[in-house]
């Protein structure tokens, strides 16, 4: 098989086209650009292109399928010329799905908690040594790429994304997986670039619902009052089970499963409900309860979900990939409920399309509240990439509606507020999708210990 991956230094992508290489396809791809860690990846496995930028003589006639990244354009060059040829084009998750149709496929969606449940149940499977494939939105200890293909795996673990599939395939990209089973961890209005309204986005996962295989099972939070809505009237064909927050207790910031006494290495009600979910999963591929409690005990989180960056008797430095109002209240009231004598610095970068949105900013209404220090950071730089009108610090308290709240749009700065802070039994959070303008937390967390 010849396969060409128009933007292939996506994350997906790029993980993507390394998997198909192992498989021993022949693989080629080009990009305007390629950032770490996907060039060193690319290039160690001989797939980085020797230029970049875009050229349509690299289509040609004979290539089996063309595989095209939301990072091309409708207008670049490649496509136009496949489109001519006729070379068949796919979006990554319609290859994923072609590359999985015979095996049973796991599909987790939810607006948030997505690549924590899945990377439970790849720990679980792993741990078991199962033959499995999958695709995960973030790098795994154990695991050397975020994409695993093969001919002989019975089952696939798939991340399922709501947002777009590629420039010309505006469909969500949980919609082509037909999963046999599908995780909804909840729903929070996000990627309002696509879906203007809260309807339009629930809308999608109505018909996610639907693209579920007959007499599949559907695994969903019972917690989400607008999900269980949307559970209750659907007509999908399938087995509905809910779940809830794990019976637990937390003893000297350590969160104990009940009634085994099982101790976990992460925290929180988000996390517990992500593990609920994940146990389910398994419980569908045979693991049962007992067994997944042995296998859970041991796992320590995603990258950047409440990942630790330091830590000594009195002050934890944590990152979290947290960005949506949702995702920041939940891992906000994570830390502080399992450090209950201790205060809270919590600081959150907007910089995503909807967060810097000034009509969405009001959705994060009394996000940080619980944090003892709350402080919000934006890259001016974001608002000139995205050609939007920059926040001033009034409109960022008041859509917060915390005038306590802090605001900095200049990274020196919010690294010298943060250091001249005093962390005597107190934690810092730093919760962003992006980098901090180039941050380095490791480095920040050392300062503070000294």
């Amino acid at each position: 098989m010849r396969i060409h991956f128009i933007a292939i230094g996506g994350s997906a992508m790029h993980n993507l086209a390394i998997a198909l290489h192992k498989k021993g396809y022949q693989i080629t791809g080009s990009d305007d650009v390629i950032f770490e860690p996907a060039k060193s990846r690319l290039d160690k496995y001989g797939l980085l292109p020797a230029e970049m930028g875009w050229d349509d003589s690299r289509i040609t006639s004979d290539l089996e399928a063309v595989i095209l990244g939301m990072h091309a354009r409708i207008d670049n060059p490649e496509l136009l010329r496949a489109q001519e040829l006729g070379v068949k084009i796919y979006s990554y998750p319609e290859y994923i799905y072609e590359q999985s149709k015979n095996k049973l496929r796991v599909v987790i969606g939810g607006s948030h908690g997505k690549t924590t449940i899945t990377s439970m149940i790849l720990h679980v499977l792993n741990y078991y040594n199962r033959d499995f494939d999958y695709l995960v939105g973030a790098q795994l200890a154990g695991f050397e790429t975020m994409v695993k293909v093969t001919a002989e795996a019975p089952v696939m673990i798939i991340e399922g994304d709501e947002y777009l599939s590629s420039p010309i395939d505006r469909r969500p990209k949980f919609h082509l997986y037909k999963a046999n089973v599908a995780v909804i961890s909840g729903i929070a209005w996000d990627h309002i670039n696509v879906f203007p309204t809260y309807a339009d986005y629930t809308a999608q996962f109505d018909k996610f619902i639907d693209t579920i295989e007959e007499n599949g099972t559907l695994i969903y939070c019972e917690a989400d009052a607008d999900l269980n809505e949307i559970v209750s009237r659907s007509k999908a064909k399938v087995n509905k089970i809910s779940y809830a927050i794990p019976e637990h207790e937390i003893k000297e910031g350590i969160t104990y499963l009940l009634p085994e006494n099982t101790a976990l290495k992460v925290f929180g009600d988000h996390n517990l409900m992500n593990l609920n979910a994940a146990r389910l999963v398994c419980a569908q591929l045979e693991i049962d309860e007992a067994a997944f409690n042995t296998a859970i005990s041991s796992f320590t989180g995603a990258a950047k979900r409440l990942e630790v960056i330091s830590a000594d008797a009195s002050t934890n430095v944590y990152k979290d990939f947290a960005h949506s109002p949702s995702k920041l209240k939940a891992t906000i009231d994570a830390v502080k409920t399992q450090f209950t004598n201790r205060k809270l610095v919590a600081c959150i970068e907007l910089h995503t399309f909807s967060s810097l949105n000034k009509d969405f900013l009001k959705e994060y209404a009394g996000a940080m509240d619980k944090a003892d220090d709350a402080i919000v950071f934006i890259d001016i730089k974001s608002f000139e990439q995205k050609q939007m009108v920059p926040f001033s610090e009034d409109d960022v308290q008041s859509a917060f509606q915390n005038p306590k709240l802090k605001f900095f749009n200049d990274a020196a700065k919010l690294k010298a507020y943060l250091l001249s802070l005093h962390y005597t039994d107190t934690n810092l959070l730093m919760m962003s999708s992006g980098n901090y303008a180039g941050f380095d937390l490791p480095e920040l967390a050392a300062a503070l210990e000294k």
